[in-house]
């Protein structure tokens, strides 16, 4: 029985202490856009982890899911499952303009393998799988990478 409600005080204390050291910080992430002709681009903001595997969805840009299956490295790893972008999609984005988001992300992702991929695609032109591969690191933080489609240059900051 002591050992019971030993275990039983050790978990609620962890339940209570470990939520406190969970630390997160507040990144900001920009994609512009080039110029091209044709309608606003769909855009799938993703981490994968150290493997190369899909870890969420950080942001879909296109509000019509029947084209997300477009957006193929984040379809293929999301499996297109609405609860993985529920509540995280927004409009296109058109020609030569920008998206920003901040959002919240858990520091142990941070120089830990993870990198942020941007799958985008155009009605009628090009699908660019990985159009843009970043590492989530802290000295990556501020630089920027250019896309190797519709996307000029891609960076976050924090």
């Amino acid at each position: 029985m002591k050992k019971l409600n030993l275990a039983l005080a050790l978990g609620l204390a962890a339940a209570i202490t470990l939520p406190a050291l969970a630390q997160a910080r507040e990144v900001t992430f920009t994609t512009e856009l080039k110029e091209y002709r044709g309608d606003g681009a769909y855009m799938a903001l993703y981490l994968t982890d150290a493997n190369g595997q899909y870890a969420g969805t950080l942001w879909i840009a296109g509000e019509k899911s029947k084209y997300y299956k477009h957006l193929r490295g984040w379809a293929r790893g999301s499996g297109q499952r609405r609860s993985e972008y529920d509540g995280l999609s927004g409009a296109s984005v058109g020609s030569g303009r920008s998206l920003t988001l901040t959002l919240d992300l858990a520091d142990e992702l941070f120089d830990a393998g993870y990198e942020v991929r941007v799958d985008t695609a155009v009605e009628d032109r090009r699908d660019n799988r990985y159009d843009v591969v970043a590492p989530l690191t802290t000295e990556g933080a501020g630089k920027p990478v250019s896309g190797r489609g519709y996307v000029k240059s891609f960076r976050y900051t924090f």
